[in-house]
């Protein structure tokens, strides 16, 4: 008991602390980040030897030189299916084998051919498709152009660096180079990292001419379009997963994720980088469109207008050169260009979709149980029922609490005969105390991280002393996998889902809230070679785990810390956020910018994790956030009950018809994740995403597209009466209100009154979207629910959309077993048929079709299907006349159909 008072004790003061600075490291205070910061452009040491050329059919390699030290690396120049480049340096003979991330990318990527344009003493030009690489020798730089377009440059400012492995000079041994003094062994705070291997950092600058902007980079507390960094000015970017409690916003600082992705639009063209690394990463960017006073004098004095670009400059304490270059030309080539690469999200189950109740904690059984009934209660809905760490046998992940948990199966059981589901955490830091079975396992078979000395770490997190399972160890990921069995997880079943936190890892004592560097994974790597990784590494093995226990389950999970590739296994959230109107803005560009980066299951704690939201901004969360991918409220151990039934009426009406809104649009949201995993199209995407020519959306990120049919705006500020929202589109673009149907025509700002009962979303027109309008306790009781199909006109009259159905859990779908369907409106016609061959025997029918923009004057419709001939319909405006109703056409959605207005 003392021990677990000590660490409420924690738990409070971070309650009522903001971040505290200091616990992390700036880039002047991380020695390789200053080395290389300080790396002169225009100056580069590194050139490419010609002579030793050798060209295949899909790669160029040569031998790079470091002309003032004499080191020796291999590059290569590869062309990848999807027109993407691969660009990798290593060492030639290293002292060390360089690590190279396992987890991140999706299988082996496919080669393409490159045919040689030129060659000669100075350079070597290759093409593949439309794109060309021109590779320069001296010094070593390659342009990449996309028809004759230059759209990249990689090591265009020479900031090129590659710290090869060597031997620690002797006391008094000259250097080869100056040191920096934290190169060999560095200290922070009462932290050493003894740097065994020495400094190891490789760093690379990429230039996007004629870019606008950049995005991507997370995970960051800041908004989507990234801004300008510099020495002197802004710290870059900086990517090592990190437990930081209650993080800054608008910071460049590290949190839970690490996806060394961008992307840079333009207008004309988009070109995306992926860089392949897992070691701790910063990044400066530097965009000309937000310039500074000297420059924008000059170009007053000379009359001239230069042309805008993007710089980054990535910069990894160790591992290996490994750059993707993802050619374009839009923003939706480079998101499925890096998700050609990297994976994308599975088709999840649906309840998935639905709403999620969660916080640190509930007490117990009867807790879990009464907070679904008051649901009920309040005929409000709810899929699914989260349990924190305190649900555990003294913080033993995989044990129950026996006084407060007793009876788990039979709690679960009550819980799936409603139809709901729940999830449980498990961390990755295992409670050092004899007779807890995972720690005996652990020790007896070697499973544990080690100290640089070889002994098992030692760290402190919540169940106090604790140690850290290496998934890198094939041997320990199998065991970790085989724990999630229903007879060694006791008391689960298959309606049992898991959130992985805690996963950066944390480590309370350990530096910056985590890991040392120089602790040894499996083969040998430091933790500073796969620390990014180590999240991901956890999460594929807990989705491994869920499918051997149910191999017919889609499994969900949640994860904190979470790296490029998470996408594959897990769902992520933007951490312990605030119960702030900051914390509600940022959410929509972090789950932007997280989308980018290919993790589209993405949300922020409803209401705020840390303190108490006041009615107004908690009401105002569950409106913006039904228009995320992951839908949970979560808050606090400390924090106030705020399950949305304990508020008054008022409240709990504007709180209900939001979950409802976003049950009702399941459908839509279900149809989006199965075109996500066949296309690689995020589910949320910025408005340049769809609208890449239009200038003015390039810096708008409090607004998102749900799919190509939905926009919606968060409302952030207290007390609005009105919303000033961007329609995007053209002269021509028709928006319709979801509430109340009203028709906003072409683009340009508009301001939407608002009220505490109004959200601002709009359907696009030309969209036809599904929906399920019946009221219902979960999603689960949904399933036969009749369609009613909304069809938004465009300014020509006609509209489509998609719909997709299967069982809604299995994999059933992989073997043909779903409907796609192809919705259309045109010349006063509605019609429905297959986009693929495929069938699923569902009993769903379509109850309604709302039709917006209707033309006046139509009475009655006809249907027409094989089943059912030819069917006279009713059809009625709305009092507004803003729809037109079509009612009852009782028409499975199984069969092709048409419906003729008269």
């Amino acid at each position: 008991m003392a021990l677990r008072r000590i660490l409420i004790t924690a738990s409070s003061l971070y309650f009522c602390l903001a971040v505290d600075k200091n616990n992390f490291k700036t880039c002047d205070q991380s020695s390789f980040c200053r080395r290389l910061r300080n790396v002169k452009p225009d100056n580069s040491k590194y050139e490419l030897d010609l002579s030793s050329l050798q060209v295949t059919d899909d790669s160029i390699e040569a031998k790079l030189v470091n002309t003032e030290v004499g080191a020796q690396f291999k590059f290569s120049l590869t062309a990848i299916n999807g027109n993407i480049f691969r660009v990798q340096v290593d060492e030639v003979n290293p002292l060390y084998t360089r690590y190279r991330p396992q987890f991140a990318l999706n299988g082996e990527v496919q080669l393409a051919k490159l045919q040689i344009l030129d060659r000669n003493k100075d350079s070597v030009t290759a093409q593949y498709a439309d794109n060309k690489a021109v590779i320069s020798a001296r010094p070593f730089k390659i342009d990449f152009f996309k028809k004759d377009s230059l759209v990249s440059v990689v090591n265009g400012r020479g900031l090129f660096t590659f710290e090869h492995y060597r031997k620690k000079p002797a006391e008094g041994e000259a250097e080869q180079a100056p040191e920096d003094p934290g190169a060999w062994e560095e200290n922070f705070k009462s932290h050493h990292d003894s740097k065994p291997k020495g400094p190891s950092a490789v760093g690379l600058d990429v230039t996007f001419p004629g870019a606008l902007r950049a995005y991507g980079l997370p995970e960051h507390g800041d908004r989507l379009p990234l801004r300008t960094t510099g020495p002197g000015g802004v710290d870059p970017y900086r990517l090592y997963n990190l437990d930081v409690f209650e993080y800054e916003l608008d910071s460049t600082m590290a949190i839970y994720g690490s996806v060394p992705v961008v992307h840079a639009h333009s207008p004309k063209h988009t070109v995306g980088v992926f860089w392949h690394n897992a070691a701790e990463t910063w990044v400066d960017i530097n965009n000309s469109k937000d310039g500074n006073v000297m420059s924008s004098l000059v170009n007053l004095v000379s009359g001239s207008k230069s042309e805008s670009s993007v710089e980054a400059h990535f910069m990894s304490e160790s591992g290996v050169v490994d750059l993707f270059v993802l050619m374009g030309p839009s923003p939706r080539d480079t998101v499925r260009q890096y998700a050609s690469l990297t994976g994308v999200a599975p088709l999840p189950q649906y309840f998935t979709l639905a709403y999620h109740q969660c916080r640190w904690n509930y007490n117990d059984e009867d807790d879990v149980t009464s907070v679904v009934e008051n649901f009920d209660a309040h005929d409000m809905p709810v899929d699914i029922m989260w349990l924190d760490i305190e649900y555990t046998d003294g913080k033993k992940y995989f044990t129950w609490d026996k006084i407060k948990f007793p009876h788990p199966d039979v709690m679960i059981g009550n819980l799936t005969s409603t139809g709901r589901k729940l999830v449980v955490i498990i961390d990755p830091h295992i409670k050092r105390e004899s007779g807890y079975f995972l720690h005996e396992d652990a020790l007896a078979n070697d499973y544990y991280v080690k100290t640089k000395e070889g002994n098992v770490y030692e760290g402190w997190c919540w169940p106090g002393s604790s140690s850290y399972l290496d998934f890198y160890d094939p041997r320990t990921f199998d065991y970790y996998k085989g724990l999630y069995a229903l007879d060694k997880f006791v008391g689960t079943t298959n309606d049992v889902n898991i959130w992985n936190d805690m996963n950066e890892p944390s480590v309370f004592n350990g530096p910056e809230i985590t890991m040392p560097k120089d602790c040894l994974h499996y083969g040998g790597w430091e933790h500073r070679d796969i620390h990014n990784e180590y999240p991901l590494a956890q999460s594929t093995a807990t989705f491994q785990g869920l499918l051997e226990r149910s191999p017919n389950r889609r499994p969900f999970i949640l994860t904190r810390g979470h790296f490029a590739g998470t996408q594959r296994s897990a769902a992520i959230w933007t951490g312990d956020n605030a119960a702030e109107w900051s914390h509600l803005a940022i959410s929509y560009p972090m789950c932007l910018s997280e989308a980018l980066g290919g993790i589209s299951f993405c949300g922020a704690d409803v209401g705020g994790f840390f303190n108490n939201p006041d009615v107004e901004l908690l009401q105002r969360w569950y409106q913006a956030a039904i228009w995320l991918p992951f839908f949970r409220a979560h808050a606090h151990i400390d924090t106030r009950r705020r399950e949305p039934y304990l508020f008054n009426e008022d409240v709990r009406n504007r709180i209900r018809a939001a979950l409802r809104l976003r049950y009702a649009h399941l459908p839509l949201w279900y149809t989006l994740f199965w075109e996500h995993e066949t296309t690689g199209d995020p589910v949320i995407r910025p408005l340049f995403y769809s609208y890449p020519s239009d200038e003015n959306v390039v810096d708008i990120d409090s607004e998102l597209l749900v799919g190509d049919s939905v926009l919606a705006k968060a409302i952030s500020e207290a007390g609005a009466s009105t919303a000033s929202v961007y329609l995007p589109g053209g002269s021509d673009e028709y928006w319709y209100d979801v509430e109340d149907f009203k028709l906003y025509r072409g683009t340009g700002n508009f301001n939407i009154p608002v009220t505490l009962d109004k959200m601002v979303a709009f359907y696009r027109g030309g969209s036809i979207i599904p929906r399920k309008d019946r009221p219902r306790r979960a999603s689960s009781l949904m399933h036969e629910d009749p369609y009613t199909l909304y069809v938004a006109l465009d300014s020509k009259g006609s509209a489509s959309g998609r719909l997709y159905v299967d069982d809604r859990e299995s994999y059933g779908y992989k073997n043909g077993k779903y409907l796609y369907l192809h919705l259309r409106f045109e010349n006063g016609q509605f019609s429905s048929s297959p986009i693929d061959k495929t069938d699923y025997p569902t009993k769903e029918w379509v109850e309604r079709v709302v039709i917006l923009g209707a033309p006046k004057g139509t009475v009655g419709a006809n249907l027409s299907s094989r089943s059912m001939g030819t069917v006279r319909l009713e059809t009625s405006y709305s009092d507004d006349g803003r729809a037109l109703v079509v009612r009852k056409p009782g028409v499975s959605i199984r069969e092709a159909f048409t419906i003729k207005l008269n």
